[in-house]
């Protein structure tokens, strides 16, 4: 099912650039298999979808995993590289199974036998054919079960609650099982729960109790050594996010006082016996080795820039991928190599980010800023809003916001209250408050675009998908003074309808943001609703939307589109045969092109 209520002619002044980035050939890091790392996963665009590829780094040798019509990006090498295992849901509902292919190629089975579908809540696979699967449905909640070696046995249950739970890490030997769980009511700060594959308890980490404060812990992964029962968790005990080493069986956190000013994350090296370190500060990323023994912390040499996944390989060596906001991504080695070149015209290039800061009502707010390398300001501009809320924009390539620059628009990207990387407190802001106080950071730095002569004052586009769609709906009627078009993607747009409609995981986070469901503090929930300001709304509107989105469900936009419609409110709405976006090169080209088009159409 394809709609579009307003029209579909291709944007005045297209630039062929812009298209050609969103079709040039792109992959993602490889997945490398433990036990015969010369077998590979990854991701590419290839054939117009984004599909599942296997490659046999020893020969040289690729093949399409799987060929569907909305794509597949979820899949997983199993330790011994002899299968894959690939979730398959219905056209982006993102409910369904998993299903195994043999890594040279084969017919699809049912990886889990005696599972109903479900959304996913993780996904681990031990040594000896073992697998265990965590599951979310409205009518269970969160479950977890370890489905047997060899068929024939039925899955087990180890674990079921209400709240939002999942699949951490299965230790390397498959005897014991780490679980990211929320039982405390706090979808933003898990505790951690390590069992025996019986579901018996073996130890608790849970930072969420005696403070005021609480705090989070996620698994980073149990250490790659058989016996060895060290797993490494993320915590935010010194104010942002970092990693400790955790014996499950002693009891001991070994904190690693990192002195990074930003966030850090980490995996293991191959032989456990150091830490490559993910280090993420000021919408940039780098990468370090970190010596469990000496202590040592050593730089690993890559360029400026955003490091979006890296991976230490058995010699030694790290594979990452990088891009920056002028450059296209690249799957790079530390040994000098580029990892994986896909063949096909290359993504042209784009303009650098420039950084700004801006004094807002909570604290600095870090923004980034690309505008047309000819001309001067003041622009025409877009201020891209990104979702999450717990994400942040970064120097980093990107498609959508280079497409703006070609058609002569600045573009400005707001790490707002609530974004990941300036620290805790940042990011857990948005408690009661929420949508609102997005938008008083935004429109703090679009008061500063504005006056600096960046921005035209007249020409101001608040846009955004997911819940920054959500935060340009809301923007639109409670700032209906301050923006001149808004271009809402996959949004929430009624919050008590979207609740109730919501895949389990989100209500969960609804109830941790809000305090509550909407029935318990109604108030909030309509102070946070974008529909309880649709008839503010002046600027012409124009809304994306997946008829299959299990996150932004269909039924709360149409609530939203009603009342534009019964007041004669400019507006235009596109709704496609997706989930949460789309997997599909040209339906995002699409997508875009209507973008531009109803952009330009209304400022003139």
């Amino acid at each position: 099912m394809t709609e579009n209520t307003g029209p579909a002619q291709a944007a005045a002044g297209s630039v062929p650039d812009w298209e050609q980035r969103f079709r040039a050939p792109r992959v993602s890091l490889p997945d490398w298999a433990e036990d015969a790392p010369d077998r590979a996963l990854f991701v590419s665009n290839a054939t117009g979808t984004y599909e599942l590829y296997a490659w046999d780094r020893a020969t040289g040798a690729q093949r399409q995993v799987t060929d569907r019509p909305n794509g597949t990006t979820d899949g997983v090498l199993t330790p011994d590289g002899e299968a894959i295992w690939w979730f398959s849901d219905t056209d982006g509902d993102e409910f369904g199974v998993w299903m195994r292919q043999p890594f040279g190629g084969g017919a699809d089975e049912p990886a889990t036998p005696g599972l109903e579908a479900s959304y996913s809540g993780g996904l681990a696979l031990g040594r000896d054919g073992t697998s265990v699967v965590g599951r979310s449905t409205d009518e269970d909640g969160s479950t977890i079960y370890v489905v047997p070696a060899g068929g024939g046995v039925a899955p087990v249950e180890i674990y079921r609650h209400r709240e939002s739970a999942g699949v951490g890490d299965l230790s390397h030997d498959g005897t014991l099982i780490a679980i990211e769980h929320t039982e405390h009511g706090d979808a933003m700060h898990s505790a951690l729960r390590v069992v025996r594959t019986d579901g018996t308890a073996v130890a608790e980490l849970d930072d969420t109790k005696g403070g005021e404060v609480e705090l989070g812990l996620e698994v980073l992964g149990f250490a790659p050594v058989d016996g060895d029962t060290r797993l490494l968790v993320g915590h935010q005990r010194r104010g942002r996010w970092e990693p400790m080493v955790w014996d499950v069986a002693t009891g001991e956190q070994r904190e690693l006082g990192i002195e990074l000013p930003g966030d850090v994350s980490a995996e293991w090296y191959p032989d456990g016996s150091a830490l490559l370190i993910a280090h993420s500060f000021e919408a940039r990323s780098e990468l370090r080795r970190y010596d469990l023994a000496t202590r040592q912390l050593v730089e690993v040499d890559t360029p400026a820039g955003t490091v979006s996944g890296a991976t230490a390989r058995p010699d030694g060596s790290v594979e990452y991928l990088w891009s920056s906001a002028a450059l296209p991504s690249v799957v790079r080695s530390t040994s000098g190599d580029v990892v994986l070149d896909p063949p096909g015209t290359k993504a042209p290039a784009s303009v650098p980010v420039e950084d700004a800061w801006v004094e807002g009502p909570g604290g600095r707010i870090h923004a980034l800023v690309q505008k047309p390398a000819d001309g001067s300001g003041p622009f025409p501009t877009v201020f891209e809003i990104h979702g999450g809320p717990t994400w942040h924009d970064s120097d980093a390539f990107a498609s959508g916001p280079a497409a703006w620059v070609d058609h002569g628009f600045a573009v400005v990207r707001v790490n707002y209250r609530g974004s990941t990387g300036y620290g805790r407190d940042w990011t857990d802001a948005l408690k009661h408050r929420v949508g609102l106080i997005e938008l008083e950071d935004i429109d703090a730095v679009r008061e500063w675009a504005v006056s600096s002569g960046l921005a035209d004052p007249e020409k101001l586009v608040l846009a955004g998908g997911s819940w920054g769609g959500y935060l340009t709906l809301l923007g639109l009627g409670t700032q209906p003074d301050a923006w001149a078009v808004g271009l809402a993607a996959v949004p929430v747009a009624d919050y008590v309808t979207a609740y109730h409609d919501e895949m389990e995981a989100l209500k969960a986070m609804d109830r941790t943001l809000l305090g509550g469901t909407p029935e318990e503090v109604p108030e909030r929930f309509e102070a946070s609703s974008p529909l309880t300001y649709v008839d503010a709304v002046r600027a012409p509107v124009y809304i994306s939307a997946g008829v299959n989105d299990p996150r932004c469900p269909i039924q709360q936009v149409e609530n939203y589109v009603d009342r534009l419609a019964e007041r004669g409110a400019t507006h235009e709405v596109y709704r496609y045969d997706a989930g949460h976006g789309s997997l599909v090169v040209e339906e995002r080209i699409k997508q875009v092109r209507l973008e531009l088009d109803f952009a330009q159409r209304h400022l003139g």
